[in-house]
């Protein structure tokens, strides 16, 4: 019998129900697991449809054509490797997320989803039926177990595959990125390997889908928990995986152990990936955004010019009366520094025929925050008008805690197609830009050195919709607002957690009134790159009539 087995593992970026441009992906990796002398190539979860699919794979005439196409990577693929990869299957009138293992040209295999996740972007309770608990499958001279994603997450799975036979784990995953969860994953996969005896590869996509980004970073373990190779984050690899058979059975060979980036530089990585591949899957190529001069929208430009190219990206200031001329300077100083288009349209005579429009209706009434958002929805009316004309992608610039707390125009300054900063909180805005000033990396676009000038960074944030506004007048400063609304929102905790944590009962009962009238604003606002595990949309799904508040 043969003591090595090679595996090709394939950490590609499918888009989802790009079908064909799936399988095209399967094949070229299938042939360069042939050309290397591959025993098995294996591909993520769900990959020739893509993942998160959503109630989109629901659809019999999708999932049907997502089978076909796997029957028909199996005869294209007969006199080649084994193939394992991920997609749904349908028998006996149920719906199963599967991993297919393909073998002489068909179907030989189908290891079920056991374990459904239902919880934070996931609601797989209510896409698929749950599979049995299942045993191993050979290919070649190797006994493999395939705990497919959420599977891995709970013991029975590994232990039921290692009782009736399995000689290691490959597991298939489609695990969104979110701060630091590498380190939750390998922490659960040390525990199914001590628990299993087993040598484990646990296999990851990559790639933006919707707020979601896959990170990749596909590692092996060796029984007692050791890294065996550990792939890039966040990039596509093909990679050949090598095993070998001793007397206590197979082991890992070791192999590259590829450094893992601080979260700093993943949450970066992950808002640049998940714009450019929103824009790219969608058909954009160009992406404009409003320019103010402050840390937001010049954090959201070198974003984009790190997506796709200060060619492809264009920043407009609109300027009001209210707007100062260190603001102009700072917008068009970020804007030369990124070397993007730059246009200038003032809309302080726009805002003036506004203002006489509703002059009669609005008679005897003082001017208040109406008039200040006038100037907030004109911006985005001009910003949809360029984006119409020029058929480019209007991106929005709320940071999470305006977003959390409403502090923003709806129709106005929310208008966009895309949030790259919609789940990154104003005090690592600031830090993510000093971080971007002192990294650059091969997969940004933009320059490097210093994009974001430190005028920008400093000052006092204000929205400038009136004379000497800045956001304090309206909200606790940023630090202490952050801290509160990582309590209520990120920790769903309640007020009296943040009296414990030092913060006034008050302050934190209006923070928290905030977020709650501000649900429906959450509701029409664009979609955003998912960095931590209670980003607003999926993660949160709070209703917009509500009168519950914590009276403790």
């Amino acid at each position: 019998m043969a003591n090595r087995f090679r595996i090709t593992l394939a950490q590609l970026n499918p888009v989802v129900g790009d079908i064909q441009g799936n399988l095209d992906k399967a094949l070229a990796a299938s042939e360069q697991g042939r050309e290397a002398g591959a025993d098995l190539v294996a591909f993520p979860e769900m990959f020739i449809t893509g993942y998160n699919t959503q109630d989109l794979v629901m659809k019999p005439v999708f999932h049907q054509a997502a089978m076909a196409a796997v029957q028909s990577l199996a005869a294209q693929c007969a006199d080649g490797p084994a193939i394992a990869i991920g997609g749904p299957w349908t028998e006996d009138g149920k719906l199963f997320n599967a991993y297919l293992i393909l073998k002489g040209g068909r179907i030989g295999t189908k290891v079920l989803k056991h374990h459904l996740p239902n919880e934070t972007v996931f609601d797989e309770v209510r896409l698929y039926d749950a599979g049995p608990l299942g045993g191993p499958y050979s290919v070649g001279n190797s006994r493999i177990g395939s705990p497919i994603c959420e599977d891995s997450w709970h013991p029975d799975v590994s232990e039921t595959l290692e009782e009736t036979g399995a000689e290691f784990l490959l597991i298939p995953n489609g695990s969104p990125y979110f701060r630091n969860k590498y380190d939750v994953r390998l922490n659960h996969m040390v525990a199914r390997v001590v628990e299993t005896g087993l040598p484990l590869i646990y296999l990851n996509m990559v790639g933006g889908q919707d707020d979601q980004v896959f990170d990749g970073a596909t590692f092996g373990l060796n029984p007692g928990g050791e890294l065996a190779f550990r792939m890039p984050v966040f990039d596509e690899a093909v990679t050949h995986v090598d095993l070998e058979r001793g007397d206590e059975g197979w082991r890992i060979v070791p192999a590259e152990v590829v450094p893992q980036p601080d979260e700093w530089e993943q949450d970066y990585r992950a808002m640049v990936q998940s714009l450019r591949d929103y824009m790219g899957k969608t058909g954009f190529k160009k992406a404009l955004l409003g320019l103010s001069g402050g840390v937001d929208s010049a954090l959201v430009a070198a974003i984009a010019v790190d997506a796709i190219g200060a060619e492809n990206v264009r920043c407009v200031m609109l300027p009001s009366e209210y707007t100062s001329q260190a603001s102009l300077d700072d917008a068009e100083a970020v804007a030369k520094a990124l070397g993007v288009h730059y246009d200038y349209v003032p809309i302080s005579d726009s805002r003036a025929a506004v203002t006489d429009t509703l002059a009669s209706l609005f008679a005897g009434r003082e001017a208040d925050l109406t008039e200040e958002n006038v100037q907030s929805r004109l911006r985005g009316l001009l910003l949809m008008a360029i984006s119409n004309k020029f058929g480019e992608m209007l991106l929005t610039t709320g940071n999470k805690s305006e977003v959390a707390v409403g502090y923003a125009t709806i129709y106005g300054d929310m208008n966009g197609g895309y949030n790259p900063i919609k789940d990154l909180y104003k005090t690592r805005v600031f830090e993510t830009c000093r971080w971007r000033n002192a990294n650059h990396r091969d997969w940004m676009m933009g320059p490097e050195g210093e994009v974001i000038r430190p005028s920008v960074i400093d000052k006092p944030p204000s929205a400038e919709l009136r004379e000497d506004q800045k956001d304090s007048d309206s909200l606790p400063d940023y630090p202490e607002l952050d801290a509160i609304l990582e309590i209520l929102v990120d920790r769903d905790g309640s007020i009296a957690d943040c009296e414990a944590a030092g913060f006034e009962a008050d302050v934190a009962r209006r923070v928290e009134h905030l977020i709650y009238i501000s649900e429906y604003k959450r509701f029409q606002s664009a979609p955003g790159t998912r960095l931590t595990k209670r980003a607003f949309w999926l993660d949160r799904r709070y209703p917009i009539v509500n009168r519950w508040r914590d009276r403790s």
